[in-house]
Order: C-alpha cells, then sequence, then structure tokens
C-alpha cells in the first residue's frame, strides 16, 4: 500500500509537473522559431527590393517556403493553428487579387479560353471517376468520397468548405476530406514543374496542366510562379474560372444529396481578382508600374502564404487522413493529371 502511495505522490508531485514543464517549455521554443523563421522569409523577400543585394532572397521561393512550413510543422507541431489557419487563408485571397493587377484581361481571356473545354469536361469526369473510385471500388463513406472529389474536380479547399454545409457533412468528414486534399497540395507544388521541365512543356501547356490536374488555388499558383509569368497568367486564369464551378456543382449537389436549407458558401475573392484585371487594363494602361509593383508585392506575399500553409501540415492531419479516402484522393488525383497532361500534349 504504501508503495503505490509513493508512486501516486511521485507522479503527482515529481512526473506529471515536470512534464507539463517540458510540454509547456517545447511549446514557448516552437513558438520563438515560428516567429524567426516567419519574420527570416519575410526579411529575404524584403531584401529583393534592394539593388546590390537582391541576390541574398533570391533562394526563397513558392516550393522552398512550402518546404520550410512542413518541416516546422512536422518536427515541432502547432504552436498557432488558428491563426495559421486564418492568416493562410485572408493572405492567399488578398495575394490572388494583387496578381490580377499584373495581368491584362483580354490576352487572359485569350490564353485561358483553350482550356475551358478541358475544365467542363474534367470537373463531372472527375466527380464520376471518383463516385467509382471511393464508393465502388473502396468503399468509403459517401460524403467523405463526395468531398474528396469535389475538391479535386473543382478547387481543393475552397470546394470543400462550400460542399460540406450543403451535404451537412459532419466536422470528421470535412477533416479527412481537407487532409487528404492538402497532403496532396503539397506533393503537387513540388513536383509539378519539375515534370513540365522534364516533359519540356510550354507555359502555356503547364498553366493549363496545372490549373487542371492540382487542386487548391494556391498550389496553382505557386506552381504556375515557379513555371514561369505565362504559366503563372494562364493557370491563374483557369483556375478562378475552375472555381466559379462551385456554384453550380454545389445547387446540384443539394439535389443529389436531398438537403433542403444549406447555405452555399461563394468564394467572393474571384470576383475582386476579375474586377483588378479590368482595373489595370482599362485604368492603369498608362501607369503599368503601379499593377507591377501591386503584382509583384502579392507574389512576395504569396510564398509567405506557402509557409503558412505549409505549417498547418502536421503529423496529426496525416494520421487522421487514414489509408482508405488518402487512396482515393491519391488514384484520382493520378488519373486526372495522367488524363489531362495527355489531352494538352497530343490536342
Amino acid at each position: 500500500m504504501r508503495s503505490s502511495s509513493r508512486k501516486k505522490e511521485w507522479r503527482r508531485d515529481g512526473f506529471l509537473p515536470t512534464l507539463r514543464r517540458k510540454n509547456k517549455i517545447m511549446k514557448n521554443c516552437s513558438g520563438i522559431i515560428y516567429v524567426v523563421l516567419l519574420v527570416t522569409l519575410s526579411m529575404a523577400l524584403a531584401v529583393t527590393y534592394i539593388p546590390g543585394i537582391m541576390f541574398l532572397g533570391s533562394w526563397v521561393t513558392p516550393p522552398v517556403a512550402l518546404f520550410i512550413g512542413l518541416l516546422f510543422a512536422i518536427v515541432f507541431g502547432q504552436p498557432f493553428p488558428d491563426f495559421n489557419k486564418k492568416i493562410s487563408k485572408k493572405l492567399l485571397q488578398y495575394s490572388v487579387v494583387g496578381l490580377g493587377f499584373g495581368m491584362n484581361i483580354e490576352a487572359s481571356l485569350a490564353s485561358g479560353k483553350d482550356g475551358m473545354l478541358f475544365t467542363i469536361i474534367s470537373v463531372f469526369g472527375t466527380l464520376l471517376i471518383g463516385w467509382l473510385i471511393g464508393r465502388k471500388l473502396l468503399n468509403v463513406d459517401r460524403n467523405t468520397s463526395y468531398l474528396i472529389s469535389s475538391g479535386t474536380a473543382i478547387c481543393g479547399g475552397s470546394a470543400i468548405a462550400a460542399i460540406g454545409p450543403v451535404i451537412k457533412a459532419k466536422d470528421s468528414e470535412m477533416s479527412v476530406a481537407l487532409g487528404t486534399v492538402f497532403v496532396l497540395n503539397a506533393i503537387a507544388l513540388f513536383i509539378f514543374p519539375v515534370i513540365g521541365k522534364s516533359l519540356g512543356l510550354d507555359e502555356l501547356q503547364f498553366g493549363t496542366w496545372a490549373a487542371i490536374a492540382i487542386h487548391d488555388t494556391s498550389s496553382v499558383v505557386g506552381a504556375g510562379a515557379a513555371f514561369g509569368e505565362e504559366a503563372l497568367n494562364v493557370a491563374t486564369t483557369i483556375k478562378l474560372t475552375r472555381a466559379l464551378w462551385i456554384i453550380p456543382v454545389a445547387f446540384l449537389t443539394s439535389f443529389i444529396f436531398r438537403t433542403k436549407g444549406s447555405k452555399v458558401n461563394i468564394p467572393w475573392f474571384i470576383l475582386f481578382f476579375v474586377l483588378a484585371m479590368v482595373v489595370n487594363t482599362y485604368i492603369l494602361c498608362d501607369y503599368p508600374q503601379v499593377g507591377t509593383v501591386i503584382s509583384g508585392i502579392s507574389r512576395k506575399c504569396l510564398t509567405i502564404t506557402m509557409f503558412f500553409i505549409g505549417a498547418s501540415l502536421s503529423l496529426g492531419v496525416l494520421k487522421q487522413v487514414g489509408v482508405k479516402p488518402l487512396v482515393q484522393g491519391v488514384l484520382l488525383w493520378i488519373l486526372i493529371s495522367v488524363g489531362s497532361l495527355l489531352s494538352i500534349m497530343l490536342l
């Protein structure tokens, strides 16, 4: 009895308080490291505007920022999860709108029109293939399977966030779908520019392929920026046009799932992106330096966004995804990527 009592006292007075102190110290240290990394990346991007030392910040690219965020999250976890989630979403939207000030709407529509047919076919084709793989082949639950398919078909996390309330998805189903798409997004940002260059794709081809085959707007813009200026413009235009399919797909989903009174979340920032292109084309046409400055700053903000997105992917998110939903996401992603790539290269 005395031995048992001593063990309890040791746990209460010795081990548990020590463990709590260590956890608190680790959390504080991870927070400090997080801030140091963020400040370092921001300063490196800032020096690219200073003549003579611009090269000091040239190493900070969207893939590098994403990798640093991923590495931090896997090693240290998430010290500021709520802040990370909010700032990455807002900064991405502001960055996309800012990119519009560096684009000519007439030129963008002309270069992106060839990708519209691929967009229409791929959206509904992806939803159908996703249903076959998820429900018939892997027996993933209905809501999770549909959310993964919707995220792959339209625009990743934004589509999942919009479709989720329509089908009355549970938080756990939303988390698994978002986690699956998020993991594949991170991979795509690294490998797509490499694959595109190794296959000798031109910027129009790569921009079209990235917009169709990569889930989230953030990774599409990041991959396009890593490949080239025209690729960025084409990828952004087609992807944001694709994102507008959230609205008809959400309404169609409400009939398929027979849900009433569901709210559809419309990504309004897309309209501001179009408005920015219009302003740059017809109002700032005599002052091109203004649009250049705004779009340049937006690209820097986009790079920082990649760090925030990478820092959101912890080991907990990876464990939560599970095997079957991830297999559905990977198979669907490979089919869409290979199919769209072959179509673009052959047509």
